[in-house]
Order: C-alpha cells, then structure tokens, then sequence
C-alpha cells in the first residue's frame, strides 16, 4: 500500500502528466500532481476491495485532505475541476462527497466530547451514518479501513473541540475501530503535511526569485527604449 510520501522536489517549477480522467486534461504542476496521483492509485486498491463501502466519514477524510494538499492552487476554478476528474475517475459521485464532508462538519461543530460519544443513543441523520458503520466495523456488514477514515474520525474530534487522546480511543472503541492503526495514520497525514508545507514554501522562494530575475532583465531593455524614443523625438 503507498504510503502518503512527498519527497521534497527540486525547486523547479515542472509539469507531468494529468490525472487518469478525460475530465481534466490540462497539465497540474508536479508539487501537486506527485501527492494527487499517489492518492489516487491508493483509492483505487481500497475502491475495488470486496469488503469496500462508501460511508460519509471516509469521504469526510478525502475531502480534508484534497483541501489540504490544494491550498493555494493557482485556480481555484481548476481546484474544483480536479477533484471532480478525481472522483470521477473512481466511478463515484464528486458531489456526494461533498455534501457528506459539509453534513458530518455541520453536525460536528455543534457536538461536544460527550455527545460526539454518545450517538448511538440519539436518532439523527449522522447519528445513524455513525450507527451503520460500527455494526459494519463490528463484523455485520461490509467495511473496509482506511487513511481516509482515520483522517475523517480526527476532522470530527477537530471539528467537536475534542482533541484529547482519550476521546478519540473512546470513539474508536464506540465505532469498532483499531485505535492503533487510526495512530499510525494520522501520523502519516501529519508528515504529508509538514512536507508539503515544505515543498510549497520552496516553489514560492523559487517563483519569487524567477520573477526577480525577469524584471531585472527587463529592465534595461525599457531604458533602451526610453532612449531611443528620446532620440527620435530629438531629431524631429
């Protein structure tokens, strides 16, 4: 399984291939193409898992990490084109992920510790979405782990004020999920994080340095046409 990785790329501003859709077909710069395409062979293996289920969670997950990898993206228009080929790519639907990411953010923010944990005692849209997904994690019914999911579970924690260690073993014990592997995870999406900040940071000195150079070269070219306007004036 490929591990969320970005190596730290040579400041060079290149282009590679787009993503395997035929909606998107023009070029993404490769800081962000590296990770997208990574991303989505993963999705691919855990798509086509005979265990696999869509649930709102693990699209929660996805689309928290999309955000993250494509802060800043020169086009915010081709930010949204992209993950539509994306999705699109996976035979599944764009806008349900993101209507299921904004429910399950809607209902986070208005929980707290206690009710995050407590869903299986109330009814409600989410509190049901939650209820089917531990029967299935508790062996009832399809479900297949993920990153995806790990990184759904902390964008709720986040989204709740409920950031402490124990709420989040208490909640993957309610979910009957392994609370070592969610770790792990997690980890790994802080470490893809830390890099890309990396990466993003050493595009942008190398922008700012080739924009520097161009406007420095340009620069006696317009004295140079000052000039020989000013010559030409004279000699009327």
């Amino acid at each position: 399984m490929l591990e969320f990785e970005l190596p730290i790329p040579l400041p060079k501003w290149s282009f590679v291939a787009p993503l395997p859709s035929q909606a998107y077909k023009r070029p993404i710069p490769s800081i962000y193409n590296t990770v997208l395409q990574e991303l989505i062979v993963q999705q691919h293996l855990m798509r086509y898992k005979r265990s696999y289920r869509y649930d709102a969670v693990f699209a929660l997950g996805f689309v928290t990490v999309y955000e993250q990898l494509m802060e800043g993206y020169p086009s915010d228009e081709d930010r949204d084109a992209i993950f539509q080929a994306y999705i699109q790519a996976l035979k599944e639907d764009p806008e349900q992920y993101r209507v299921d990411a904004k429910k399950l953010e809607e209902w986070a923010r208005s929980q707290n510790p206690n009710s995050l944990l407590e869903f299986s005692s109330r009814e409600g849209e989410v509190e049901g979405i939650l209820k089917d997904i531990a029967e299935r994690a508790g062996g009832k019914g399809d479900f297949s782990y993920s990153r995806f999911f790990a990184i759904g579970l902390f964008r709720l924690l986040e989204l709740a004020n409920a950031m402490e260690p124990t709420i989040l073993e208490k909640l993957c014990a309610v979910l009957n999920v392994n609370k070592r592997s969610v770790d792990r995870d997690l980890d790994v999406y802080r470490n893809l994080l830390s890099k890309l900040v990396q990466a993003k940071e050493l595009l942008k000195e190398y922008v700012d340095r080739e924009k520097k150079k161009r406007e420095e070269r340009a620069e006696p070219q317009k004295s140079n046409e000052a000039i020989t306007q000013q010559q030409q004036f004279s000699s009327l």
